[in-house]
């Protein structure tokens, strides 16, 4: 008698006892690895490294060889833990206690991969199908992001694999499980502003030139008039200033420059370029004759939007056949490995609720996981509905 496939709570308890804080993966996809191997998955490790960045293990599992070919996509790292001692239980314990399952990537996302994970293995112990399941499992999603999901699929696709469709695990449950689906991200664009001046002494103005006076309507400007008011699938586009400084322990000398961060989390009305020429028109504009520099970091991270269709339609379904709610549709949030899988097929995204995501004492219900591994169960059922 076979044995039967391990829940998504043994799964995910054994992923968070991996402290796989980026870019270590201390034995997480070597644990998947096993795992998917012992039911029959082909399974590939791949590593990537790149100048000046950490080498990255990654790994891509395959079922079956026919086409069509539903992925599961998702990250095995983790952010650091912070301060072991705020914890409740620690951190890489994977404690359960009061109906919760507590640790570093409960959430976001080793609770998402073990469903996933949980899923796919029951769905192939029950027999053939036509079709195929995989995953695209990186330790490099809270990283930089250089060497990760990027990389795994130009590796995948030069060796000829193919992609239908793809589940993306992120915590996008919002109060209840199945609430929200992601069926695209809003773009990011890091900027960096220097104005310039001349220092001097604060007793005689006349003979310096305070940046800080040129400062406040650039960044007025910078924030007012919106960017956009939002379109038919985005909220409007937002600009933060995160960061000014201007160096100076002293109380009595102007600064000779003021250096302003912001970040602009974008909709589909912008591209990089056309955001960074509207970034430096309202600098300039409201700089007048003052000098300044303005560079900006570069950015993987586009706008994006998998249009609502079959797929998305076929996901809201298996949501609610198994939890009794229909899900919104959203774009909110921050960016995620869905804006590279995006280029390989059409991804939406899906996963455990993410109010503890990155913070301490970071946990997932339980019964969410059961309840998630149902609704990717699910799924796979519809998916290849006609080809049993």
């Amino acid at each position: 008698m076979s044995k039967a496939p391990p829940s998504a709570l043994d799964i995910a308890r054994a992923l968070i006892g991996f402290p796989s804080v980026t870019p270590l993966d201390a034995g997480a996809l070597g644990y998947i690895s096993k795992l998917l191997a012992d039911a029959g998955f082909k399974v590939e490790p791949v590593s990537f490294s790149a100048p000046d960045q950490p080498t990255i293990a990654n790994l891509w599992a395959r079922f079956g060889d026919a086409a069509p070919n539903l992925v599961f996509a998702g990250h095995t790292d983790v952010v650091p833990p912070g301060d072991a001692a705020q914890w409740r239980f620690d951190p890489f314990a994977a404690e359960v206690a009061d109906g919760w399952l507590w640790g570093r990537g409960a959430c976001d996302m080793k609770g998402g991969v073990a469903a996933a994970l949980a899923a796919a293995l029951r769905f192939a112990a029950r027999g053939a199908f036509k079709g195929s399941i995989s995953f695209l499992l990186t330790g490099d999603e809270e990283g930089p992001a250089v060497n990760g999901t990027v990389k795994l699929l130009d590796w995948a696709r030069a060796r000829g694999e193919t992609f239908d469709h793809c589940l993306l695990g992120e915590p996008t449950s919002v109060a209840t499980l199945g609430d929200t689906i992601k069926n695209g991200r809003r773009g990011s664009l890091t900027g960096r502003l220097t104005v310039h001046g001349k220092q001097g002494h604060v007793a005689y103005p006349e003979k310096a030139e305070n940046p800080l006076r040129a400062l406040a309507p650039i960044l007025e400007a910078l924030q007012r008039p919106r960017l956009d008011a939002g379109t038919a699938d985005f909220d409007p586009s937002n600009l933060e200033i995160v960061s000014v400084d201007v160096g100076n322990p002293s109380t009595n000398i102007i600064p000779a420059e003021a250096r302003v961060v912001f970040n602009t989390r974008f909709n589909d009305s912008w591209t990089p370029e056309t955001l960074r020429a509207e970034i430096e028109r309202r600098i300039r504009a409201a700089a007048g004759e003052t000098r300044f520099t303005l560079a900006f970091d570069p950015t993987n991270a586009v706008a994006f939007l998998t249009p609502r269709g079959a797929f998305t339609d076929l996901v809201a379904r298996a949501i609610e056949q198994t939890t009794g709610r229909r899900p919104a549709l959203s774009t909110s949030g921050g960016t995620s490995d869905a804006r590279f899988i995006k280029h390989a097929c059409p991804v939406i995204e899906i996963g455990l609720i993410g109010a503890t995501m990155h913070a301490v004492d970071e946990r997932v219900a339980v019964d969410d996981l059961e309840s998630l591994t149902r609704i990717y169960e699910r799924v796979l059922e519809l998916y290849f509905a006609a080809s049993r």
